[in-house]
């Protein structure tokens, strides 16, 4: 199992595996082709609400990540076709945002690898 980032403009590659778009906004200049998606799973994105206060600040990084957390917990039947496919394979969330470092994929990345983690101890 592996879960991979990739930003949505970069070049698809085999070793993607499964392929998600985890944005509630679909990214400008994209075509539903070129992305070659599994699914777009804007219901597991940040809500519009905490992504327009986040505002990729990295001020509020710590906070956003906080509340991103508690909205994901709330989420469990959404998380669900997700979990399953990581747990068969590659994984790799697609997301818009210019911060490679800072943005919402990351934090579901890491809250996926917290959950599998405690399905397998």
């Amino acid at each position: 199992m592996a879960i991979r980032l990739k930003r949505v403009y970069e070049e698809r590659s085999p070793e993607d595996g499964e392929r998600f778009l985890v944005e509630r906004l679909w990214p400008r200049g994209m075509s539903r082709q070129s992305l070659a998606l599994s699914a777009w799973l804007k219901d597991l994105a940040p809500t519009t609400e905490l992504r327009r206060w986040y505002g990729h600040d990295p001020g509020k990084w710590e906070e956003f990540r906080h509340r991103y957390c508690l909205q994901l917990d709330r989420s469990p039947e959404a998380l669900q076709s997700l979990l399953q496919a990581c747990a068969h394979g590659t994984v790799t969330l697609l997301y818009s945002a210019r911060d490679t470092e800072r943005n919402s994929a990351v934090v579901l990345r890491d809250f996926l690898e917290r959950q599998l983690g405690s399905d397998h101890t």
